[in-house]
């Protein structure tokens, strides 16, 4: 009679022991990438592996550089673009998610997502690109512990560098060199918002660069940068 009980209580104890070790796990990475440089990360593992398919010779082309020599016009390009509240939310932009939700219900498909940078960043380093209400709910956790464990400079550091730019191009640096022959620190302001403006498909974008959209929405950010607030 007793091992009904104990079986009842282990198919509960065991799935809460191990998502509590699974949240362990990214906590403890994000504490060793607050003064290291991750050398790779769970989405750029996936993009090598598909490109592998075709070419298994294939390599990512990304180079670490310093927030320092990564252009201010990058900078606040991608925060016009991307997420223009993301000195001020901690996290998680509940209002630009509400926005999102009503914009999308709206039009009747998935046009606006709301991500903040944190979160991008978060999807970026551990999860799949795969859409569900449980990968979600696992990318707001880990956007909370990027954002109590580093400072905004931090995120957004490890978000240029690792941030994919087009088939195969990770990083400012490489996608400053692959694009214009420039380092990221010599991007000029139009060249920062069309690469910004490429983030949310940029692997479309590098195969299509002279889309009548990318040149629209190009001049759009032009405009908001110079309200960009810089971490």
């Amino acid at each position: 009679m007793k091992t009904k009980p104990k079986l009842f209580l282990w198919l509960i104890v065991a799935p809460v022991a191990i998502v509590l070790l699974i949240q362990a796990y990214f906590f403890l990475q994000i504490c060793w990438w607050v003064d290291h440089n991750p050398s790779s990360t769970s989405f750029m593992r996936q993009q090598l592996a598909v490109l592998r398919e075709k070419n298994p010779d294939a390599k990512l082309r990304q180079k670490w550089v310093p927030y320092a020599r990564i252009s201010n016009n990058l900078k606040r390009a991608i925060i016009a673009s991307e997420d223009s509240n993301f000195s001020e939310h901690e996290g998680v932009d509940w209002d630009a998610l509400q926005r999102a939700y009503e914009k999308n219900s709206k039009k009747g498909k998935v046009v606006a997502g709301g991500s903040t940078i944190t979160q991008q960043l978060a999807k970026n380093l551990f999860l799949s690109g795969q859409r569900s209400y449980l990968r979600k709910g696992q990318e707001f956790v880990i956007a909370y512990m990027l954002e109590y464990m580093m400072d905004k400079e931090r995120i957004f550091e490890i978000y240029l560098n690792v941030v994919e730019f087009g088939s195969g191009v990770f990083g400012a640096e490489a996608a400053a060199q692959h694009y214009y022959g420039v380092s990221a620190a010599n991007l000029g302001a139009s060249q920062a918002a069309r690469l910004a403006v490429m983030l949310p498909n940029p692997r479309f974008y590098d195969a299509h660069r002279g889309t009548g959209y990318l040149a629209r929405r190009t001049g759009l950010i032009l405009r908001r940068m110079g309200s960009a607030e810089l971490p």
